[in-house]
């Protein structure tokens, strides 16, 4: 314990009572009062554990807190940052808004520090990088993270699935309501900013996001712009598929890209005179005409092999750009080594959502999250509005760099020719290494079910459950256990409600 020179005696008091009852209770007195980095840093200096501890003076933690981490540490000695999920409290110890986390995620902790409370650190890294720093007062947590993230490995930060802290809500702290603090949201602002300038010579802008205590980051474009080729299958529907090409033409942003629409045996005479219209009047649009049955991923795969853009985008044809650079954005993450595949923000046409990343599990194979949640709902903790990663996205508007595509062997045309495919994709690109991710920032329409029916004859029907099992026995896993979900979520619904076998 560090006591920041509190001016209330009886502060001073009672914590040297309590290091007097217990040897393991060690008290510093600071003489002059210097925030939380600094005295925090007090602390730091007396701690004798191979691991440390970040809890606030006013907070609880569970009393059997330090059981689940030491018993973590001991499943994996290799770990260096721990965390659990964690509640709030308010004044008469009723406990309220269970936190239920993700494992690591990267890119959710550059939007928001999910992470904290309670984190656990071994302390030799933290020595390594000289604790705690002045200037991130409010956000000195996100920053202590940020500055281990180059000796840590990704497999080496471990998550605990059960409520361990519980944050206390008083007038005037972050728990209470996140506005409460605006220093605490620009300490998050320089931070971040500071990670990505020391991390490596990009233009890589930091802004806030869009609730308190949330952030954009925004990756950069290069001068050369890679070309992007956006994969459009079709069979008539012209008025449908016009809507969906005249919005990519009039509304988008970002100029390097062609579109091959895939014409899966269209017949009607309308649609056959748009398609030589599209082309005549748009150099980038070119039709290609794929004269076998309907199979969704076997004819996106004929579309890759004939892309000549470094990314390619599978987009239905039923989808409706509302984001000028929602092509901007999504090339931004597309091209970042590390990432996969990049999913859009996607509306029904009534405007609530339909696509905000992927869950496996929910319904038996995977579903997508806050359905039909009203347009500027925050989510979950606020994850309709934050850039994160997800085991999966849906194909309906999907950027991923071609060479991946190739490496990973495209859709699977053998077993999933209509559903799952985009899950399945996702799923092999991350076992190579890559992590895939949604972003709030490409907005679009997905007016479902227009482009594609139900799965209402016996032969549909017949085909729907082979691809279900072939998916739950391919990826029994990642169903079982998801990642960027939490065991203590439902998997009956999709809207992030608690399990009834919650730990």
């Amino acid at each position: 314990m560090a006591d920041d020179n509190s001016p209330d005696l009886n502060v001073v008091k009672i914590l040297k009572e309590y290091s007097l009852k217990d040897e393991r209770i060690k008290l510093v007195e600071r003489k002059n009062n210097g925030h939380i980095s600094e005295a925090s840093n007090s602390a730091l200096e007396i701690a004798s554990g191979e691991f440390v501890a970040l809890i606030d003076h006013d907070d609880k933690i569970d009393k059997d807190a330090f059981y689940y981490i030491i018993n973590e540490i001991n499943k994996f000695p290799e770990a260096k940052v721990l965390y659990s999920d964690e509640d709030k409290i308010d004044e008469a110890n009723n406990r309220k808004s269970p936190h239920f986390k993700s494992d690591w995620n990267p890119d959710l902790f550059f939007s928001q520090n999910y992470v904290s409370h309670l984190g656990v650190y071994r302390t030799d890294i933290i020595r390594r990088i000289g604790g705690f720093r002045r200037g991130v007062e409010g956000a000195q947590d996100q920053d202590l993270l940020l500055r281990c993230l180059p000796y840590v490995k990704d497999s080496e930060i471990k998550h605990i699935p059960r409520i361990l802290y519980h944050w206390r809500m008083i007038q005037g702290s972050t728990a209470l309501a996140s506005g409460e603090k605006d220093y605490t949201s620009l300490a998050g602002v320089k931070a971040l900013s500071d990670y990505f300038q020391s991390e490596g010579p990009e233009r890589i802008q930091v802004r806030h996001g869009l609730l308190p205590n949330t952030y954009r980051v925004i990756w950069p474009l290069p001068e050369s712009q890679p070309l992007v080729t956006l994969l459009i299958p079709t069979r008539d529907m012209k008025d449908v598929t016009e809507t969906a090409v005249n919005s990519i033409l009039e509304k988008t942003s970002y100029k390097n890209y062609e579109i091959l629409i895939l014409d899966n045996g269209s017949v009607n005479p309308e649609t056959i005179e748009w398609f030589d219209l599209i082309q005549k009047n748009n150099e980038n649009v070119k039709v290609l005409k794929y004269d076998f049955p309907f199979n969704y991923s076997a004819i996106n795969n004929f579309g890759v092999e004939n892309a000549n853009g470094s990314i390619v985008g599978l987009v239905n044809n039923d989808i409706e750009v509302i984001s000028s650079d929602w092509l901007d954005e999504m090339v931004r993450h597309a091209i970042r080594p590390e990432i996969g595949c990049v999913g859009a923000k996607l509306y029904y046409s009534n405007g609530t959502i339909q696509h905000a990343g992927v869950i496996l599990g929910i319904g038996g194979v995977a579903n997508h999250p806050h359905k039909n949640f009203k347009k500027h709902h925050p989510g979950y903790f606020g994850k309709l509005v934050c850039t994160q990663n997800f085991s999966a996205v849906t194909a309906a508007v999907l950027l991923v760099e071609k060479e991946i595509f190739l490496k990973v062997g495209g859709l699977n045309e053998q077993n999933l020719a209509i559903a799952f495919n985009d899950v399945d994709f996702c799923l092999k690109v991350m076992a190579e290494g890559y992590r895939n991710l949604f972003t709030p920032y490409a907005e679009l329409y997905h007016h479902e079910s227009i482009s594609r029916g139900k799965e209402d004859t016996p032969e549909k029907i017949s085909r729907f459950h082979s691809e279900i099992e072939y998916m739950q026995k391919e990826w029994r896993h990642f169903i079982e256990h998801d990642p960027y979900y939490n065991v203590n979520l439902t998997k009956e619904i999709d809207d992030y409600s608690i399990s009834m076998k919650v730990n």
